[in-house]
């Protein structure tokens, strides 16, 4: 469907404003997906907090121009669907390789994460990013720890005491019977 000028500024400004907030962007081309697949995509991706949007290169061009993923504007070409992760770094990502697992005509071309281009081969390495949860998760770990050890510590000086005090007088009843 063709779009006209004020429709193609409002895709550009919509995509751009996605661009400005997101924290990673995935591009994957799409050629040979039905329609009905690309929908399963876009269901999966808004149930992870990803936004999938295919968009005509020249458009997504000027979408990312003068933001951190501007770096993927020599890597758009051909039919690609642009997923960009709001909350999570390694949502678009996850999204992207569990849907290409199933359907092997979504090839994943290119990552950008920081600011920087990753090839789609760090694809894997950038879904392997931890969750927010998982991170937190991690570091309250990390901070409980050397509570656990103290507390421990702490209480293994009393009850060695008490172990030896009861070994004193199990070995002087013993003596005195």
């Amino acid at each position: 469907m063709a779009l006209n000028l004020e429709d193609k500024k409002a895709l550009v400004a919509e995509v751009g404003a996605m661009a400005q907030q997101a924290l990673s962007a995935v591009a994957a081309e799409y050629r040979g997906l039905s329609v009905a697949q690309l929908t399963d995509l876009r269901s999966k991706a808004r149930a992870a907090g990803v936004y999938v949007r295919v968009v005509k290169n020249t458009l997504a061009r000027r979408a990312i121009a003068g933001t951190s993923f501007e770096c993927l504007s020599p890597v758009l070409k051909g039919p690609l669907v642009l997923a960009f992760s709001k909350d999570d770094p390694g949502a678009a990502a996850r999204v992207v390789r569990a849907f290409s697992k199933d359907h092997d005509k979504l090839v994943p071309t290119a990552v950008a994460l920081s600011g920087q281009l990753l090839t789609a081969r760090d694809l894997e390495r950038v879904a392997s990013l931890p969750t927010r949860a998982q991170a937190l998760a991690t570091l309250m770990g990390v901070m409980k720890a050397p509570l656990g050890k103290l507390v421990g510590a702490l209480s293994a000086v009393p009850s060695k005491l008490v172990r030896t005090l009861v070994a004193v007088r199990e070995q002087k009843q013993a003596a005195a019977a």
